[in-house]
């Protein structure tokens, strides 16, 4: 996995499971850009239906402690990733939408 693959983070202690952009994987831990994966519709309807400014996602460090297991977001057969959905839904990759906030 290199930098800004789009991944799913499950942490343990407790469960957690987060999606977004990798920013860096070192010996000490993980750092993303991402929300938890429960949220995902939500952030999608925020960034469709803006109240104001638009939103990116918070810049999340995560201790190598923490961390159960990471996936790249990849299709599975017929079924999308997370990636596929939000440019469907949205217009635009993640990577794109996110550049706006650097």
């Amino acid at each position: 996995m290199q930098p800004h693959s789009i991944v799913v983070v499950s942490l343990h202690s407790p469960k957690e499971r987060l999606w977004g952009e990798l920013i860096d994987i070192s010996h000490a831990g993980v750092t993303m850009r991402g929300i938890d994966l429960g949220s995902f519709d939500d952030f999608i309807i925020q960034v469709l239906h803006p109240e104001g400014d638009r939103i990116g996602l918070p810049t999340l460090f995560f201790p190598m402690v923490r961390i159960e297991r990471i996936a790249l977001d990849e299709a599975r057969g017929s079924i999308p990733s997370m990636a596929e959905v939000f440019e469907k839904k949205v217009g635009r990759s993640l990577g794109e939408y996110l550049a706006q906030f650097i």
